[in-house]
């Protein structure tokens, strides 16, 4: 009986907090005991994130996360991949956040919580410049596409009845388009207009837009209530004070910012 209660008693202490388990430590309180913020980009879609001509990161989205490492005390370590891993790796835990014109979508806020937006992205149908196919979102259906499998350009696509083909990064959706293997691309129309500034020949043109815009966000693991707490308060200084929009005239050459 004596031994019975024990075991009770012990079962009951293992449960108590701090006793026999491991507390878990938040987010935002490992990351600013470490001091630094793990960030994880593309580093291949222009004018988001991507490499200059002395290869060195830049973008909107590099300068967004720097400014909130800023804010939050910290500084800033960035992991590069492709859009899909990233998504994978910010699930698994091997980054803190992702900033990368992240779209807000129902499939993602079921795997992801979400900061509040900074950024709202129209998103184009581009395809060759001669190709008349294609002249509203409807006449997606049965066409070939090309994007990050996970994007949503490539959802957007999707809905709309075509064939998607997945692709690594947006240069290579481009070298498909040019080269005749799909009808058409879905992409942010901010880097329809960066592509063609630094390719002007490019023979591609915008066919049609989709309807609304997309809320973009920075995706941060589920339930860590404080570190998109912290990240939100950071982007609220920073819409406050003009910087978001600054950067992204510096960017895009027009303000995403807004709503």
């Amino acid at each position: 009986m004596k031994r019975n209660i024990l075991l009770l008693l012990l079962a009951g202490l293992l449960l108590l907090p701090g006793c026999g388990q491991k507390q878990t430590e938040d987010a935002l309180t490992r990351i600013q005991t470490s001091g630094e913020i793990v960030v994880a980009m593309e580093g291949t879609w222009a004018p988001w994130t991507y490499h200059d001509e002395s290869d060195t990161l830049v973008g909107y989205d590099v300068e967004v996360a720097r400014a909130i490492a800023e804010k939050l005390g910290v500084s800033v370590r960035f992991e590069e991949g492709e859009f899909d891993g990233l998504l994978a790796g910010l699930e698994a835990g091997r980054y803190d956040i992702m900033v990368n014109g992240v779209g807000v979508d129902e499939e993602r806020a079921r795997k992801y919580d979400f900061t509040e937006p900074y950024a709202y992205d129209r998103t184009a149908v581009i395809v060759k410049s001669d190709y008349t196919g294609i002249a509203s979102m409807e006449d997606l259906a049965g066409k070939h596409t090309a994007n990050t499998i996970t994007s949503t350009y490539a959802r957007a696509a999707e809905q709309y009845g075509a064939e998607v083909t997945g692709v690594d990064d947006l240069n290579q959706t481009f070298e498909l388009l040019l080269s005749g293997r799909i009808d058409a691309t879905l992409n942010a129309e901010v880097s329809y207009y960066d592509y063609m500034k630094a390719h002007p020949d490019a023979e591609i043109r915008i066919a049609c837009m989709a309807p609304e815009s997309t809320l973009v966000a920075i995706p941060v693991p589920k339930r860590e209530t404080a570190l998109v707490s912290a990240i939100n308060d950071a982007l609220a200084e920073l819409r406050s004070d003009g910087t978001l929009t600054e950067l992204s005239e510096k960017y895009f050459g027009m303000d995403i910012t807004q709503g």
